[in-house]
């Protein structure tokens, strides 16, 4: 959608160099390379407004204003824009590996039996310096190897990722093992397979896939007005959802009848991957 203020990297004060000229604002800037220090930041429609969506620690990003506690960013993975904390951020370092377990932990020392110093969610990326045989060493503290995969390493199924998701907590904008939302939960799945995907679900119907043919199988995408699902078989979906407030199995026809009685109409796009 041309510019959609969730994909413009423009606030009006400022806009990235390559808009100039196209987008009006005061100044111009290049923004400068910063990546996500904590858990999980939440990426805010305005400062301290609704969230839109989260980034994961490690995921990098483009700093194009900082103001008053706030930066003003667009994310790497989605070039979805935002503001962040300020002290969320911290200097680019390359990742090596992402966390591919439901959710980790960084530990104090190389031993399951360390103090654990705070949670991991699925797709946070980390810096490995040292290799031990059951752990792996990041500046931060350790990992445990088997929750780690090498950067630029994915998975061969979304609907298999999707199920990694099961039982986490619905919530709105989310994009984490600690909670993620209805298109949350296929950015991750996507990603981790490789595939581009943008967060939302109106920007998902609009850019993937194609329209399928036939009757649903594994992995295909099921779409309403304001939510999609994904077929975690060709009679079940697994979708994050606010009637079940958390990431289900659910019969694609109970599904189906549900949705419909709820108000929210019939499916608008049923897409193959």
């Amino acid at each position: 959608m041309k510019n959609d203020p969730r994909l413009t990297p423009s606030n009006g004060r400022v806009a990235c160099e390559r808009l100039r000229g196209i987008v009006p604002a005061d100044t111009y800037v290049s923004g400068a390379v910063r990546q996500v220090s904590v858990p999980v930041a939440n990426l805010l429609r305005a400062p301290d407004g609704p969230r839109d969506r989260q980034l994961l620690k490690g995921e990098g990003l483009r700093v194009l204003e900082d103001r008053e506690g706030w930066s003003f960013v667009q994310a790497d993975k989605d070039r979805y824009c935002g503001y962040v904390r300020s002290d969320y951020l911290a200097e680019r370092v390359q990742p090596t590996h992402w966390i591919n377990a439901p959710s980790s932990h960084i530990y104090e020392a190389a031993t399951f039996k360390s103090r654990d110093l705070y949670p991991l969610s699925f797709g946070s990326q980390i810096t490995v310096t040292e290799m031990y045989a059951r752990f792996a060493e990041t500046p931060l503290g350790f990992v445990p190897r088997q929750h780690l995969s090498e950067l630029g390493e994915v998975e061969r199924s979304p609907a298999q990722v999707a199920r990694l998701f099961l039982g986490t907590p619905y919530l709105w904008g989310g994009n984490s093992r600690f909670g993620i939302d209805c298109s949350g939960l296929i950015q991750a799945s996507l990603l981790a397979c490789g595939m581009e995907c943008a967060g939302d679900s109106d920007l998902q119907e609009r850019s993937l896939g194609r329209d399928a043919t036939g009757n649903p199988i594994a992995g295909d995408l099921l779409f309403w007005k304001g939510h999609v699902a994904m077929l975690a078989d060709s009679k079940t979906l697994i979708h994050a959802n606010a009637h079940h407030m958390a990431v289900v199995l659910e019969g694609l026809d109970v599904a189906l009848a549900r949705i419909s009685a709820q108000g929210d109409g019939e499916v608008t796009r049923h897409v193959r991957l």
